[in-house]
């Protein structure tokens, strides 16, 4: 049996064989990429009966004591982390009136949140999870907001279908970044964004960093936001740990607590706080005149909370 196929079974299976240390085995799962992901994606569908998981990233929290809170509906208060972070990534330029597609848009609430406090005038969003998608389609009925099963590095839309492109948390588990790039400056239109974050070992960010330079797009922020994630794990701990506790049989919960990143898992202690892990944000932009490689002026500024971008 390959590592691959036995990582699939034992994750996947409930028999009792002997149990390899689990942030290791989170770490296989997460090398196996998109078979092994997409069984723990409809694992997660099956389990949440009651709906409750409808994000699945790390958040977002802002180190600034007197820092306003983003305002949000009273639905949304328990997934304020979560939500914060896509207000990071999706509110760095206006959406307004705007076709937008999220690529790994999981179990729907950043979909959902876009779309209902961002007003874009479309919102796509697209995932390989079959139950993931079936979720979404019955748990978000909003207007103008839809949801299509897809491939993320075989995008299958037409050239310049959306004005921006948002991707969360989600490219880690990609086997070619660079034939999601190619995927993502097709589908753009011209003057259209990019938004994207996730987190990279140092090394695994250099080589995003020349391939998002590499792509036709123009990088016009970056920012490590590493602390600030960090801060929400901490801080949305224990609301994470009461889900799991109650959702997930109990020889899976160790599991589930290094997919959540919670305190005193591996991926929180020796991969987040020790900095071997580092999340950043990007906006990119396609050129105005859109040519391969060709690197073109920005079509609008980005939202004013932004400071200046970086080189």
């Amino acid at each position: 049996m390959s590592l691959q196929n036995f990582c699939t079974h034992f994750a996947f299976s409930f028999d009792r064989i002997p149990m390899p240390p689990v942030s290791m085995l989170y770490r296989v799962a997460q090398k196996a990429k998109a078979p092994v992901i997409r069984r723990w994606y409809n694992l997660m569908s099956r389990i949440d009966r009651g709906e409750q998981m409808v994000f699945m990233n790390y958040g977002w929290a802002s180190l600034d004591p007197e820092a306003s809170p983003l305002g949000l509906q009273p639905e949304d208060e328990k997934d304020r982390y979560c939500i914060q972070l896509y207000d990071q990534v999706a509110g760095s330029v206006d959406l307004r009136r705007k076709d937008i597609l999220e690529i790994g848009c999981g179990r729907g609430g950043g979909a959902s949140w876009i779309m209902r406090y961002l007003q874009p005038r479309t919102l796509t969003g697209l995932d390989f999870s079959s139950k993931g998608i079936e979720f979404c389609r019955q748990r978000h009925a909003i207007p103008g907001l839809s949801f299509v099963i897809g491939d993320a590095e075989e995008l299958e839309f037409g050239p310049e279908s959306f004005d921006a492109v948002i991707n969360v948390e989600s490219s880690h588990c990609y086997r070619s970044m660079r034939q999601f790039l190619a995927g993502v400056f097709r589908i753009l239109k011209p003057g259209g964004h990019f938004l994207y974050a996730d987190y990279h070992s140092g090394k695994g960010l250099e080589s995003i960093r020349r391939q998002l330079a590499e792509s036709g797009l123009n990088i016009l922020y970056e920012e490590n936001i590493n602390p600030n994630v960090l801060k929400a794990l901490e801080l949305d701990n224990s609301r994470k740990l009461g889900i799991i506790n109650s959702k997930v049989p109990f020889f899976l919960r160790k599991l589930f607590y290094e997919f959540a990143g919670m305190e005193g898992t591996q991926t929180f202690n020796a991969s987040m706080r020790s900095g071997d892990r580092i999340y950043s944000r990007f906006v990119l932009q396609s050129p105005v005149l859109k040519k391969a490689g060709e690197r073109g002026v920005p079509a609008f500024d980005l939202c004013d909370r932004n400071p200046p971008a970086v080189d």
